[in-house]
């Protein structure tokens, strides 16, 4: 020990008292810090900084008309990018546009077809067709800008698209609500129709017995008829306010036929969703089943697959109440076969929610899921697309076709009781008469009496035609129930289709610019390259004599070790207080950074230290691969396989690591295993150093004469 602090120390003393080895050293310690500030800074906020990134936009569209209304979809684009200041949007003509992209004076350019709201408006015809965004890109300029460019034309694609659901939904919705309010205005009217006819109905036994009556009573038959005349204006008025009321309700169920007409591409574009939900669960069962089985890639699928499967359970539940009031207007002859499909669909929906959650408690265990567990998944999804197909493919031939039908029986009843009504009032004329005579029967006698007793039923037998006519008309349908079916908040409706799903983003460990987030990658790259100038410019060996080899390895590392975290107190309290990067625990991040240099130190002291020029190749040769196997800039995964397969064995891993602890929030279990790796590079390092420093330095002596022979190399 007392040889190894004599070179330690002599080390020292050499540096104190020769100024210009000190400038030197000194120089040594700042430099690293350049290369991890200026990283750093120029890394600060790249994606806050889009603005300048230019992007041409030319709109050609002539717009169109959808139920009356203009429509042009391509000045809503344009008025929505010219608020956002994201992207550098600049609006010329097509011409323009292209000669800019080609010519490098624009990233990107967007054309909007001249036919762009003409097809958005074929939604509601038998022919939909997509409208397409024409999107060049000019990919040679820079290689990040693509993807950049290509994120901002995704966006104005997602915004076209939420605002064209949101009108087209909220007009057919709108359809609705004004046919059941208009529905639920005349409703009184129609219940004191209906009343005041079964009523009528009751009384006619009555007038009847009366009639009867007269035959033995004159006077009291007097005050029955009379009774009868007074309610006769209420009848007459009831009679034309019945009529009026079905002719409405022919016109609303002829409305009611159009929107469903209207309605059946949502519902098939439901169903499609619903499929397209079953058909992603089948693809996550081929990840899961994939021989090259990657946790992580599994669980961001199950997390998009539970999402899917949460909004598909409450869409058919949704798409179940919906035909069980159709049902009620059809005969009951389709719809069943359809609700109990959806019932079906929903259950095995559920199902597959459950199978996923223990499919994703396996995989946080650290397990590979049960093969049962991903067949059942697998079957269930199947199952899932059948039913699904099962009624998308009697839809257009047999259920909508079936809905129609059935609203069309309700307005030919509707109409069945215009005409009824219709008779009725024209058989109002006839009443009066009987009445009328009735009266003048009582007053010549018992003669009179019997032909308008005889008259009677006539009378009685047309009201009561008319009452059964309304009770099979309500057992066709319950009014309120269509109207209940029909009103709803279309503004509320139009905007859940728009966006049935909101992303509620949270952030566990929140860094607030990107180049607080890049400090441990750079920090720790600087830190190696501080490691590498030292072995550069001075040397590991001792040329006093009376040294052994472990004496010379541990007193020369001591000085360099020392002048390693110099390096990094400079880097870390550099980028905290200079360059203001954010670290939330600022003492470990600096005490982190002085592990990593002293280990980083012995790992490239000992390559040079045992095999000379050579071992700084091997120094430089391992910093290459870190800089790409370390998963420093870019996710691990998205690395070839080779950087993957060597990630967990490369001290930039853990270093990075640790560093990142610092800097978002530490978590210990993790620092445990970062450090537990340290000490096994320290061992292994030692090793190497301590076992065949003396045997490699002596066989290579002749070697390394005979190379500085050349005079070209020291």
């Amino acid at each position: 020990m007392r040889k190894i602090g004599s070179i330690y120390a002599r080390d020292i003393r050499n540096i104190a008292t020769n100024w210009v080895a000190a400038v030197i050293i000194l120089g040594l310690v700042f430099l690293p810090s350049l290369y991890a500030w200026f990283n750093i800074e120029a890394s600060w906020d790249p994606y806050g900084q889009t603005g300048g990134i230019a992007i041409a936009v030319a709109n050609n569209d002539e717009g169109a008309t959808l139920r009356g209304k203009q429509l042009n979809l391509g000045n809503e684009i344009v008025a929505s990018l010219k608020k956002n200041e994201k992207i550098g949007w600049t609006f010329v003509d097509e011409k323009e546009a292209m000669k800019g992209v080609n010519h490098g004076e624009y990233y990107a350019s967007i054309i909007i077809p001249a036919d762009f709201s003409a097809k958005i408006a074929t939604v509601l015809t038998d022919d939909p067709q997509k409208a397409d965004i024409l999107y060049y890109v000019n990919e040679k300029i820079n290689a990040v800008s693509p993807k950049i460019t290509s994120k901002g034309a995704t966006g104005v694609i997602d915004e076209v698209s939420r605002n064209f659901i949101k009108v087209a939904n909220g007009t057919i919705f709108q359809i609705f609500n004004e046919i059941g309010v208009e529905l639920e205005n005349e409703l009184p009217t129609i219940e004191k129709v209906k009343t005041l006819v079964f009523k009528l109905e009751t009384v006619f036994p009555e007038l009847n017995q009366a009639v009867g009556v007269a035959l033995d009573d004159v006077h009291k038959s007097n005050d029955i008829v009379k009774k009868a005349q007074d309610n006769l204006p209420i009848v007459t008025q009831l009679a034309k306010d019945g009529e009026e009321f079905t002719n409405k309700l022919g016109d609303f169920l002829g409305k009611g036929s159009e929107a469903v007409e209207a309605l059946g591409p949502n519902i098939k574009q439901d169903l499609l969703l619903l499929q397209q939900t079953a058909t992603a669960t089948q693809e996550l069962t081929g990840i899961l089943k994939d021989a090259n089985f990657d946790p992580a890639v599994a669980k961001a699928a199950i997390d998009r697959v539970s999402q899917r499967l949460t909004v598909a359970v409450d869409v058919t539940d949704r798409m179940i109440g919906l035909f069980e009031q159709l049902n009620k207007y059809t005969g009951g002859k389709v719809m069943p076969f359809v609700i109990d499909r959806l019932k079906s669909v929903k259950d095995r929906f559920q199902q597959q929610l459950t199978t996923v959650g223990k499919i994703r408690d396996a995989i946080d265990k650290g397990e590979k899921p049960a093969q049962e567990l991903v067949d059942n998944l697998n079957r269930l999804s199947k199952e899932t697309a059948g039913f699904i197909g099962d009624i998308l493919g009697r839809y257009d031939s047999e259920i909508q076709p079936q809905i129609l039908q059935g609203i069309a029986k309700a307005k030919k009843t509707a109409q069945n009781a215009h005409t009824v009504l219709s008779e009725a009032v024209k058989s109002i004329p006839d009443l009066q008469k009987i009445l009328g005579d009735a009266a003048k029967g009582l007053a010549v006698g018992d003669k009179e009496l019997k032909e308008i007793q005889a008259r009677l039923p006539e009378a009685e037998t047309k009201i009561k035609d008319l009452a059964d006519k309304i009770r099979a008309f309500e057992k066709e349908g319950n009014l309120t129930e269509l109207i209940d079916l029909l009103k709803n908040n279309f503004e509320k409706e139009s905007e859940f289709f728009a966006e049935p799903v909101q992303l509620k983003e949270n952030k566990l460990f929140p860094i607030p610019n990107y180049g607080s987030a890049m400090s441990p990658f750079f920090t720790t790259l600087s830190l190696w390259v501080g490691a590498l100038l030292l072995v550069s410019l001075l040397t590991v060996e001792v040329h006093e004599p009376g040294y052994k080899s472990y004496q010379v390895f541990f007193g020369r590392y001591l000085t360099f070790g020392t002048l390693a975290v110099m390096q990094s107190l400079m880097v870390t309290l550099g980028d905290m207080f200079i360059l203001k990067t954010y670290v939330v625990d600022k003492l470990w991040f600096v005490l982190f950074g002085m592990v990593l240099s002293a280990v980083f130190m012995l790992i490239v002291y000992t390559l040079v230290s045992v095999f000379g020029n050579v071992g700084k190749a091997m120094a430089i040769v391992l910093l290459v691969l870190q800089l790409a196997g370390s998963g420093g800039t870019f996710p691990i995964q998205v690395t070839p396989p080779f950087f993957q397969a060597i990630h967990p064995y490369l001290p930039f891993t853990y270093g990075i690591s640790m560093m990142r602890e610092a800097v978002g929030g530490i978590l210990w279990d993790i620092i445990m295993e970062d450090l537990v790796m340290m000490a096994i590079y320290i061992g292994i390092t030692l090793l190497i150093g301590l076992a065949l420093k003396k045997v490699i330095n002596k066989s290579s002596a002749k070697f390394i004469s005979r190379a500085k022979e050349s005079k070209l190399i020291h």
